[in-house]
């Protein structure tokens, strides 16, 4: 966060590693079924390719595809968030031992204000993680032709089978996110899912139940305010995450149908659909009610899930990162869970229904000037021994498919999001209109933040939800990305 990435997320630092006990992976991924700021005014840049890597490129091999030359350096930005960068320098030790390629390292989460410059001159890193909140559009850079096309690391035989290709190790359905006119250009890495957070210890003290609806939901939120705790807190000066509710409410109210008029933009996505003005509606209830969590809708998200973490709210909306950002502020009885959202009146998917798929996209230039060491790079990405280097650092999940050691352990959070992921088996869903739209994406944001703060009403968000819609319609690109 992307996505999100973890999307919008801000460094934990590198303290929390030796807190972290891992999960086990062949429990984890047997268990998943997947189906499906302004930026660069610059020229486009067209392939850039080996051109621009002369000095970097060496001999090819069966164990070298790519020609990777020894003696080479790659240039590596990440973004130092929720997962923090430990996981990249161990990958980069790893790199310079296999391959004889060292790295010079760059962690940040102002990836937009460090690496602009760059693109506009030509001069990109290699490879990039592309998250957070100051992440750079994956469809601007796109359009100005400075993302290579990922077919030839994908189609490149597995580093831990070669009879098979890259592509055929994933998770199946993680690297839609990552298109855009059919052509796969960001790396979506991490297998996240999405909904609702809350302390076990608060449930068990309470004596609460697990909500399946949004009636209970409201009880329990009810309940909390009269004892004065606040329902639901959320990111306020973010508002992608309170758009995790809204979204969530409108896939599982209006099945996958709704979920694709509005990644397929059409005319009645938000106007004119039942499932969006029931999900609006369901969330200013919870505004209009004075359930929030007080003071949510002008913090940070690691502010509202702080106080969270000090049971100052019931629940909160957020990615499966959420348990690594907040190791530190987490107490020892805790108890985190993951849950699905409720469900509203006449659902179509079911409560066990999830919203998940792959986060924290990674690019490589076009321009790169180490093509070869960028490309084999992220081949090693998707080994089981890089696979499991990232679980160790970060304590998530990869898109790798049995893609951990067995012998890694769980922590509570991430265990919960493995037995929703079992409980959910083919109910689960992603919209893509966050990666293939970025300014409808905002324009919805910035209607969402309006609706929290009770400046405008639901109708009038569905309007400018609506209206979002049919301004990106209007793209004449839209018509290469559509969902059938």
């Amino acid at each position: 966060m992307g996505s999100t990435s973890a999307e919008n997320a801000e460094n934990n630092g590198s303290e929390s590693v030796g807190r972290r006990s891992l999960m086990k992976r062949s429990a984890a991924l047997g268990l998943v079924s997947v189906p499906a700021m302004s930026f660069l005014s610059a020229c486009a840049s067209g392939g850039g390719g080996e051109d621009s890597g002369e000095d970097t490129k060496g001999e090819t091999s069966k164990d070298n595809p790519f020609g990777v030359k020894k003696g080479s350096k790659l240039d590596v930005v990440i973004f130092k968030g929720g997962y923090g960068d430990d996981y990249a320098k161990a990958w980069e030790a790893d790199f310079q031992k296999k391959r004889g390629v060292t790295s010079t390292h760059t962690g940040t989460q102002e990836i937009t204000g460090k690496l602009q410059p760059r693109f506009n001159a030509g001069n990109p890193p290699d490879i990039v993680d592309n998250s957070g909140a100051q992440k750079i559009k994956i469809d601007v850079l796109y359009k100005n032709g400075q993302l290579l096309d990922l077919a030839e690391v994908l189609d490149a035989p597995s580093v831990d089978d070669p009879s098979k290709k890259v592509r055929d190790t994933v998770i199946p359905g993680t690297l839609d996110p990552g298109l855009q006119e059919g052509k796969v250009v960001a790396l979506n890495y991490i297998y996240t899912v999405w909904g609702l957070w809350y302390s076990g210890k608060l449930f068990q003290d309470k004596g609460w139940e697990v909500p399946q609806t949004w009636e209970d939901f409201l009880a329990i939120c009810k309940d909390a305010k009269s004892e004065g705790i606040g329902g639901l807190a959320h990111q306020g000066k973010y508002p992608y995450y309170i758009n995790v509710a809204i979204m969530d409410l409108i896939a599982k109210k209006g099945g996958l149908d709704a979920m694709k008029a509005i990644d397929n933009l059409d005319p009645k996505a938000f106007v004119g659909s039942d499932a969006a003005l029931a999900a609006v509606e369901a969330v200013y209830e919870v505004v209009e009610k004075g359930y929030l969590m007080p003071g949510t809708n002008g913090l940070t998200h690691t502010e509202s899930q702080t106080r969270w973490n000090q049971s100052k709210a019931v629940f909160i909306t957020s990615g499966s990162w959420l348990e690594n950002e907040q190791l530190k502020q987490t107490p020892e009885d805790f108890d985190m869970k993951f849950m699905p959202m409720p469900l509203l009146a006449d659902s179509a998917m079911p409560f066990e229904a999830i919203r998940a798929g792959s986060g924290e996209p990674f690019i490589i230039p076009s321009k790169a000037k180490n093509l070869p060491g960028a490309k084999e790079f992220m081949r090693l990405m998707l080994s089981r021994e890089w696979s499991t280097l990232f679980a160790k650092e970060a304590n998530s999940l990869t898109i790798l498919q049995d893609g951990v050691d067995p012998s890694v352990q769980l922590r509570p959070g991430t265990q919960s999001t493995v037995e929703a992921s079992k409980a959910a088996g083919d109910n689960t869903f992603r919209f893509l209109y966050t990666e293939w739209y970025s300014e409808m994406d905002t324009a919805i944001q910035n209607a969402s933040n309006e609706l929290m703060a009770q400046r405008i009403q639901p109708k009038e968000w569905l309007k400018r939800a609506q209206a979002a819609v049919d301004k990106a319609a209007k793209d004449p690109a839209a018509k290469n990305n559509r969902r059938e």
